[in-house]
């Protein structure tokens, strides 16, 4: 029997995180939070996507739910049980049960997010008693690329609001 690769898997978490980061990038440039997600199985990306609920119309279109939407498709399976995802953001409890319920059996993520994350931040919602399947999470991975992207776009919104009201005043 060959000797199988030794996977160093803070590695491989950060490689997949990089994946994710350039899809949040891409959320930005839509003008869109930054948040990106891919969905990776037997080492192959299997689904992606970055947040878009505003460019579709669509309060559901986050990251997360975008990318698991993706790979069932590639799968033609809505359960992705030895899947892992990784997503630059913690996610929130409306992402958390779309994991439960596709079965997604690790999820890796960058930023906390304080306000609505429930790996962590407001509540532990993979470990309370009526979920019935186990998700393994592992949180801040490159979380401070993941968090200087979300500041910066923050920031670009912040200054573009100040403008717009600036040259509301002038005009009046």
């Amino acid at each position: 029997m060959a000797d199988q690769p030794i996977v160093d898997q803070d590695t491989e978490d950060a490689k997949w995180m990089a994946k994710a980061l350039e899809l949040a990038d891409l959320a930005a440039s839509h003008y869109e939070i930054p948040v990106g997600a891919i969905v990776v199985s037997q080492g192959e990306i299997i689904g992606e996507g970055y947040n878009s609920p505003i460019s579709l119309c669509d309060p559901t279109a986050h990251a997360e739910i975008q990318a698991i939407r993706a790979a069932c498709q590639n799968t033609n399976n809505y359960r992705l049980s030895d899947a892992t995802l990784y997503v630059t953001l913690e996610p929130c409890s409306m992402c958390a049960g779309a994991i439960v319920h596709s079965r997604i059996a690790r999820v890796v993520y960058g930023a906390t997010e304080p306000k609505s994350g429930v790996v962590e931040s407001q509540t532990r919602f993979f470990e309370v008693d009526y979920i019935n399947r186990s998700v393994q999470t592992k949180g801040g991975v490159m979380a401070d690329k993941a968090s200087a992207q979300l500041t910066k776009f923050f920031q670009y919104r912040r200054e573009q609001k100040k403008k717009l009201r600036q040259a509301s005043k002038l005009s009046e």
